[in-house]
């Protein structure tokens, strides 16, 4: 039996997955390794949530095309999920209302089946020990924390707070020498992970690079993806 102190943990990866890449997939791989080899943590599912059209980042496709594709990633790894809530949303979506989604509908989930349960237990001490949702991401959101204006300050602090971050780092990454107070603050709620096996043609831009230019990206997206991107002629302009 698992101990009582393991705490249930949600990871929710919010990005444009423009398209998504093998390096995605990975990074949840990676993420349940480390949050389990504490002990601490037992990793229950991983969510894919894909910014929708309202982000207006250059270059990016329509999410229906970029939800379908993460859907045909996560096929095999059966534990990840795509949402396609934030999507969906005629505008674009801060990260933590969408941390803020995810936690009140697992909140809600939990609800359900306390009224199902039989033995006796208060409604707000179950809730208090449902999963706990993890911001997934790279280094360079973290780093990004740290530029003056692009986040809210509450927003950071929300999120590091409540809810808590996996990043997996890149090569040279030196988190000793980030200066953020509220990064600080809530250090102890920020997991990094160090990711030895790296290759930075994983990156987005160079796929997209790649693909307008009619080469090879086979072994950096999954294949079904690869398939739907020539089908449907996407990246070609």
């Amino acid at each position: 039996m698992e101990s009582p102190s393991v705490t249930s943990v949600v990871l929710l990866a919010c990005g444009s997955f423009n398209p998504i890449t093998n390096m995605h997939l990975r990074m949840f791989e990676l993420a349940r390794d480390h949050l389990e080899d504490t002990g601490q943590y037992k990793v229950v599912s991983g969510i894919i949530s894909p910014v929708g059209d309202g982000n207006k980042k250059k270059g990016l496709i329509e999410a229906s095309h970029r939800l379908e594709m993460a859907r045909l990633a996560t096929e095999n790894p059966n534990w990840i999920t795509v949402d396609s809530w934030e999507s969906l949303q005629p505008e674009w979506v801060e990260t933590v209302a969408v941390i803020r989604h995810h936690y009140e509908k697992l909140l809600e989930t939990q609800h359900n089946c306390d009224e199902m349960d039989t033995y006796e237990a208060s409604s707000h001490q179950k809730r208090r020990d449902g999963p706990q949702v993890m911001l997934l991401c790279g280094t360079d959101i973290l780093e990004s924390f740290g530029v003056p204006n692009l986040w809210r300050q509450e927003e950071i602090t929300e999120i590091m707070g409540r809810y808590g971050l996996v990043c997996i780092t890149r090569s040279g990454f030196k988190p000793h020498e980030f200066k953020s107070d509220v990064l600080w603050k809530h250090r102890r709620n920020i997991h990094l992970v160090h990711e030895w096996v790296t290759t930075d043609t994983s990156c987005t831009k160079d796929v997209r690079l790649a693909l307008r230019r009619g080469q090879s990206v086979r072994y950096l997206l999954p294949d079904a993806v690869v398939s739907y991107i020539q089908q449907n002629d996407l990246y070609i302009a």
